[in-house]
């Protein structure tokens, strides 16, 4: 009896089994369908790729009082424990090679002998070689000439990182704002942040940007009489990028200002600043 009962349950099993299988394959079914229905619908916030353009320090900042006694202390410690370079110990030879020829038994022929096929150059004649040329030097210039209140200028402010705000239309209100553009089906946000700088209305701006990723995230949203017609917001990725050089650029100056970071909150909604701050860095 047992054969029979083992081949009637088999059948069973199977039917099961293909029953389960049937049902899972349709609940997979079902939630592509879902999924295909739900990537139909547009989304309520609109993307934005935004840059932050900075022009990085061209010069050295000033130091303080503190720092310039700092730098001569160190000066001082570094002179006193330092061993005797090259330049010095030849101005100890120059010395001892001229208080030997005023010596009553030197001996000129022997002296002579060992700088026969040289060229006699003192130490000191050196020193009077590098002085001449330390005159003719001319050092590069910590400022280009422009007025450093002038926000229109990339070259003002040359020992701190500047930022790039352009005044935009939102809504009814002017606002200073990163340059930001809305994104574009089938280009990347960084293609996004890219067009937004090359879209600046009379620049050619060519600026080398540090990476794909986002730097940072801000959202806001729309006025109540825009969220009816189906739109809520904004959410804009902001990307970094950096000036190659320092010149000066033709921007108008009433759509665009060069900032540094202290001088941000002057621009800037709280909110937007808050958010700003997080990623900027005061090289």
């Amino acid at each position: 009896m047992a054969a029979p009962l083992s081949r009637l349950c088999r059948p069973l099993w199977r039917i099961t089994t293909t029953g389960t299988l049937n049902k899972g394959v349709r609940n997979v079914s079902s939630s592509r369908q879902q999924n295909v229905k739900t990537a139909g619908v547009a989304s309520p916030w609109a993307l934005h790729g935004a840059v932050c353009l900075q022009r990085l320090p061209v010069v050295s900042q000033d130091r303080s009082p503190i720092e310039e006694e700092f730098m001569e202390l160190m000066h001082q410690m570094e002179l006193e424990r330092s061993l005797l370079s090259d330049h010095e110990l030849r101005l100890l030879e120059d010395a001892a090679r001229m208080s030997r020829k005023q010596e009553e038994d030197y001996d000129s022929d022997e002296e002579e002998e060992d700088y026969r096929d040289k060229e006699i150059v003192t130490a000191q004649d050196l020193e009077d070689i590098w002085e001449q040329k330390l005159k003719l030097f001319q050092p590069a210039p910590r400022s280009q000439g422009v007025d450093e209140k002038d926000m229109g200028s990339s070259e003002r402010c040359l020992a701190d990182s500047l930022i790039l705000l352009v005044k935009k239309d939102v809504g009814s209100q002017k606002l200073w704002l990163l340059p930001q553009i809305q994104w574009q089906t089938g280009e990347t946000l960084r293609q996004t942040a890219e067009r937004a700088l090359a879209s600046l209305p009379g620049a050619d701006i060519k600026a080398t940007f540090l990476g794909n990723a986002p730097c940072g995230f801000y959202k806001y949203k729309y006025p109540k009489h825009i969220q009816k017609e189906g739109s809520v917001g904004a959410k804009v990725f902001f990307f970094k990028a950096v000036l190659p050089s320092h010149k000066h650029l033709p921007l108008e100056k009433n759509l665009f200002a060069w900032v540094k970071k202290e001088e941000l909150q002057d621009f800037l909604k709280p909110e937007y600043l808050k958010q700003v701050r997080r990623f900027i860095m005061a090289l």
